[in-house]
């Protein structure tokens, strides 16, 4: 299990009557291990969206549900991965991605086997040992990221993870990402202000209105991707160079330009 559903869920922060509303009658529905990324202008409400499913935040109206079961509270169903890596720094790789494991009460022997499980999927197993102060920035998101997939969740929600990243490291990252998505697929739902990363990673992308925010368009990536195997190139930048990605990439700007108005991306 693992899908997601919003029902006609709006977001005023403050009284009702005097406060902001944030969101609008929000319907989208993301499919077990489909991959879905939320694009729209600062301060449409992409983050709020994720915050609820979380179970960080609450609706003012409507129903968010996460495989069938109303989302009122966090929940060990989800995880999520911030922007910011929110890494212990006295604690080891290691320590960092059993932490989680160690709140479930595992048997060590269990957990163990879990943590190198997580380690090797993310490339980390030679760096075990080291604290987060001796790794990059990506590799502290590596390390994040193996935090959230060793707690065998329903749903991954990663909130602008590689925002924090350098330019050449961030393509990394995103490469890497599709490089899970296709060896251990999981429900995802990603907020991103980067339209490339959007369009490389997600199975369909969801364009939102200025505030309060609205599902104004939804595109469906994957559909495409699969008719023209974008997988065959492990490279990010020939995917970017094909005529399919760059119609959609200009669909989108063209969209969110509609709503920029004075406001930015």
């Amino acid at each position: 299990m693992g899908s997601i559903l919003f029902q006609n869920v709006d977001k005023v922060f403050g009284p009702a009557s005097s406060g902001v509303k944030a969101l609008d009658n929000i319907n989208l529905e993301i499919a077990e291990k489909e991959f879905v990324a939320i694009v729209g202008p600062s301060g449409c409400g992409k983050t709020t969206c994720l915050r609820m499913v979380a179970g960080f935040e609450a609706p003012s109206a409507g129903v968010i549900s996460v495989s069938g079961k109303r989302v009122t509270e966090p929940g060990p169903d989800r995880a999520v991965v911030f922007q910011q890596f929110a890494l212990f720094p006295w604690k080891t790789v290691r320590e960092n991605i059993e932490l989680g494991l160690r709140n479930k009460n595992l048997p060590a022997g269990e957990r163990n086997t879990l943590v190198e499980s997580a380690l090797k999927l993310m490339n980390l197993e030679t760096h075990a040992d080291a604290f987060p102060h001796q790794l990059s920035g990506g590799m502290q998101q590596r390390v994040a990221i193996a935090r959230a997939y060793v707690l065998d969740p329903d749903v991954l929600l990663m909130d602008e993870p590689f925002g924090a990243l350098d330019a050449q490291t961030r393509v990394v990252m995103q490469e890497e990402l599709v490089r899970l998505a296709r060896v251990n697929p999981r429900t995802v739902l990603f907020i991103t202000h980067a339209v490339e990363e959007a369009v490389y990673l997600a199975d369909r992308v969801a364009i939102m209105t200025r505030r309060p925010g609205r599902i104004k368009e939804i595109l469906d990536v994957r559909s495409i991707r699969q008719a023209e195997n974008w997988d065959r190139f492990q490279k990010i930048e020939d995917v970017m160079d094909l005529e399919s990605f760059v119609h959609l990439r200009t669909h989108i700007w063209k969209s969110l330009r509609e709503e920029k108005g004075s406001q930015s991306i």
